[in-house]
């Protein structure tokens, strides 16, 4: 946005490259060579010969359509134009294009130098060279590449939604923050959902789960009593202001934050064994919906993405890795008690249903 940005992103590469020459990933000369190739500028030239161009502006549709039509009047007609978006549309963004073959989705991870997943997404005019050019380059720079197709959220965002909406849920009715993150790192994800909160920040998880409300209906309702802490100004580690404090080595529960939640700072004990099938559950349900609409080429990719992408237990496969293990119809068992029980967003999704009544597995 301006040369003080420009410095700033420069100066943050030289720090990774810097580490990784202290750890010994790389030489001295291979970090001066890495860092010769990368130049900053705060005005939109110098793209004439790119053949890739990866945006990464806010998630704001109107700024990211101008930013293409900027680009495009100085691009090659090859050059792929791909948005770093994590839940806007493509196929909406690709509207403002007169080349639409050419855009598509990359979706990585923050943080992009230590997470191993990149989401390519397309749109159903996106070209088949414009998505081997994406995947490519994501190989290239080591990271896992799975292909997606377009619609709110994608897979990922989508997946980690109603996840992250459930532990909410579960704060809201009395459970202890700690309580909650401890049963699901019990359960084999390297963090828990309220810490995830945090690290991804408060504003954009509100921001995000409107959107998926608006395209995916009640099963994706937020829950309104993290609105408080929204207008508490919390956004979390990026403000040092969220579920736990960031003034201090060690982490702690921001106590002060239960003011803002139902039940005040006296909480309530949990079923450690209901809390996990209930978070963890969304995410898998999610994820055959997914399948069954043909956002996903196959489990496989499923299973990579949420497990790269999101920290899904490892142990357990991904999301249909583990359905095939305890079985379609235990799941299905699961989501219907806790239906009866939570609403009708544990509602199975079709895809574990026809698996259940099949006696399907979903990878061989």
């Amino acid at each position: 946005m301006n040369e003080e940005a420009s410095a700033k992103a420069v100066a943050f590469v030289a720090d990774l490259v810097r580490e990784r020459v202290k750890r010994k990933a790389m030489t001295s000369r291979e970090g001066e060579a890495f860092l010769g190739r990368v130049t900053a500028s705060h005005e939109l030239r110098g793209f004439k010969r790119a053949d890739l161009i990866i945006e990464a502006v806010f998630e704001d549709l109107a700024l990211k359509q101008k930013l293409l039509r900027e680009m495009e009047a100085q691009v090659s007609e090859t050059c792929v134009f791909a948005s770093n978006t994590s839940s806007l549309p493509i196929t909406k963004i690709a509207e403002a294009s007169k080349r639409p073959g050419n855009v598509l989705g990359m979706h990585f991870f923050s943080p992009v130098h230590k997470m191993p997943l990149l989401e390519v997404i397309v749109h159903p005019k996106t070209a088949d060279q414009a998505t081997v050019t994406a995947v490519e380059f994501g190989k290239r720079v080591g990271k896992q590449v799975i292909v997606v197709r377009d619609g709110v959220g994608f897979y990922t965002s989508r997946i980690l939604a109603p996840y992250m909406n459930e532990a909410a849920h579960v704060l809201a009715e009395g459970a202890a923050i700690e309580a909650i993150d401890k049963a699901l790192m019990d359960f084999g994800y390297p963090v828990g959902p309220i810490t995830l909160m945090d690290e991804v920040g408060i504003d954009v998880g509100a921001k995000v789960a409107l959107i998926m409300f608006d395209a995916y209906g009640e099963r994706m309702k937020p829950e309104q009593a993290l609105e408080g802490v929204v207008k508490d100004g919390r956004m979390g580690r990026k403000n040092k202001k969220g579920f736990y404090t960031y003034d201090e080595k060690k982490k702690r529960v921001d106590e002060t934050v239960y003011e803002l939640l139902p039940g005040g700072k006296k909480r309530k004990p949990i079923d450690v064994s209901e809390v996990q099938k209930r978070i963890a559950l969304q995410m898998v349900n999610e994820a055959m919906h997914c399948l069954g609409e043909g956002i996903l080429r196959s489990p496989r990719d499923g299973d990579i993405g949420a497990i790269f992408g999101l920290g899904f237990p490892p142990f357990l496969g991904g999301p249909f890795r583990y359905a095939d293990i305890r079985g379609a119809d235990a799941i299905l068992e699961d989501l219907k008690r806790l239906r009866d029980k939570f609403g009708a967003r544990f509602e199975p999704a079709p895809a574990l249903l026809a698996a259940a009544r099949d006696r399907r597995k979903f990878r061989d």
